[in-house]
């Protein structure tokens, strides 16, 4: 096996690991609005609201009680 290929292997296995990290979720408002997630969003703050970081990198945040659901995406 040469070097090209080794790096080439390498950078494939790593791009691999990285995405088994990532745990997309669907978020979904009580108005129907849905949301999906690069990662699971943060748990409730103390002021009441989650934040995450939606598909297109945008941070969201939304009032606790305006989410309906949380549950792992597809």
């Amino acid at each position: 096996m040469n070097v090209k290929n080794l790096g080439l292997l390498l950078a494939t296995l790593g791009a691999l690991a990285l995405a088994g990290c990532a745990s997309p979720t669907v978020v979904t408002l009580q108005n129907g609005t849905q949301y999906l997630t690069r990662d699971q969003p943060k748990t409730k703050s103390a002021d009441g609201f989650y934040e995450f970081q939606d598909i297109s990198g945008k941070t969201i945040r939304v009032k606790a009680d305006d989410v309906a659901t949380v549950r792992p995406g597809k």
